[in-house]
């Protein structure tokens, strides 16, 4: 009887890793048509010297860590390499998390990102050559020159983000210099803008995407809204297509996409995002459904054998691109097929369907129950003051009584 365990390399976080070891007890043994039956657990992973040649327990790992870490992503390249370890995400691919590679890479495809330009260090880096290289062949540029070509207004934001450091909306010429003087060591982007409509946010998770109306201006707890048809028909499919095709493009399994939208046209701005946000005190009535989503794909994922692909074949995409008989649309629904076809999509929700119709139920009954709301307590006692929290724990306790009563299974 094959017994399944899941790594998770975790930071700072407590709450989705909770409610993930929650959900995943209940999913139980899962007996197939071969015959076999799997049990699924899973261990918090610890920092430790490591042998390139030690083996490797767990059999799939959710890494929130080693994008900032260099000793856990060395073990996770090992652990692959080496051992065959499946990876949420590929550290192999980490390079195009720094958001410059995602930009390139989706302007390649022909995908509506506004003009972006990327301009040099404004102060020295910490290397010895520096001076030296700079004052012979750092070619003098026009900053307003830039911005008139760009337009006001406009974002600067680091080449290799991550949450939300450095970025500054710009609004005029003071606006501008004042936040490249201030940029100091960080390699900076300007980006154009466009008139948007809606602000969306697409976690995708394996084969499953969801496409949150996203208030980036509003405090964290507040930016998730609840707004189901918020986006057209087209729009909404573009933006599920966009975030799941960069997912499958660079190898990515647990990854959060942002788009401007304006009518039915869907301008990515962000897409590359290493440790995509999953907690309570965010996602609120989302939450369920990411913590779900993951326990399903890791559960698949083991089960079906399913092998890491580190070949990320993207000539299949980039011979789409090329082809100028096809148009936008035409392109999209051909990469998408690309994406779907890399995420085993028709299956995975075939296998899910046979083999965990009970999920559903048992995510319902622990969200309702008072494991789940110690849980949102703890959270909200970690994470605000005292004389916030009763409030704070009825906003996120009615977001997720929403939630709640609105997946309530149908009896019978």
């Amino acid at each position: 009887m094959p017994d399944h365990l899941i790594g998770l390399l975790l930071g700072a976080e407590e709450d989705w890793p909770q409610a993930f070891e929650a959900i995943l007890g209940r999913v139980g043994d899962i007996k197939l048509s071969d015959g076999s039956t799997h049990t699924f657990r899973s261990e918090r992973l610890t920092i430790e010297p490591f042998d390139l040649m030690d083996p490797v327990r767990t059999e799939l790992v959710i890494d929130r860590l080693a994008y900032w870490y260099y000793h856990p992503r060395e073990w996770l390249k090992k652990a692959a390499m080496v051992n065959g370890t499946y990876l949420l995400n590929s550290p192999f691919t980490f390079q195009s998390m720094e958001k410059h590679s995602a930009y390139c890479a989706m302007l390649r495809l022909g995908l509506k990102v506004p003009k972006t330009i990327l301009v040099p260090y404004k102060n020295p880096v910490d290397n010895v050559r520096w001076a030296y290289t700079s004052k012979k062949y750092n070619k003098a540029f026009d900053l307003d020159k830039i911005a008139e070509e760009l337009g006001y207004p406009m974002y600067m934001k680091p080449f290799d983000g991550g949450g939300w450091r450095g970025v500054s909306r710009i609004n005029n010429r003071e606006e501008l210099h004042k936040a490249y003087d201030e940029s100091g060591e960080m390699l900076m982007h300007l980006q154009a803008t466009v008139d948007y409509e809606h602000f969306a946010r697409a976690l995708s998770i394996g084969a499953e995407t969801m496409v949150m109306k996203f208030r980036p201006d509003e405090p964290m707890h507040n930016r998730y809204a609840v707004s189901h048809g918020f986006l057209s028909e087209k729009a909404g499919s573009e933006a599920m297509a966009i975030s799941r095709i960069v997912n499958a493009f660079f190898a990515w399994e647990f990854n959060s996409c942002e788009m401007l939208v304006a009518g039915d046209d869907v301008y990515p701005i962000d897409y590359a995002n290493a440790c995509p946000d999953v907690a309570v005190t965010s996602l609120h009535y989302y939450f369920p459904w990411a913590i779900s989503a993951l326990v399903r794909w890791s559960v698949f994922t083991l089960a079906t054998g399913r092998k890491s692909r580190v070949d990320l074949h993207t000539r299949k995409y980039f011979d789409i691109a090329d082809d100028e008989s096809m148009s936008y649309d035409a392109k999209l629904t051909a990469y998408l097929a690309l994406a779907d076809e890399h995420f085993d999509s028709a299956s995975y929700w075939q296998w899910c369907a046979e083999n965990l119709p009970h999920l559903d139920e048992q995510v319902h009954d622990w969200v309702t129950s008072p494991d789940f709301e110690r849980l949102l307590r703890e959270t909200v006692a970690a994470t605000y003051p005292v004389h916030e929290q009763d409030q704070f724990m009825a906003h996120f306790k009615g977001f997720t009584d929403l939630w709640a009563a609105d997946n309530k299974p149908v009896a019978g």
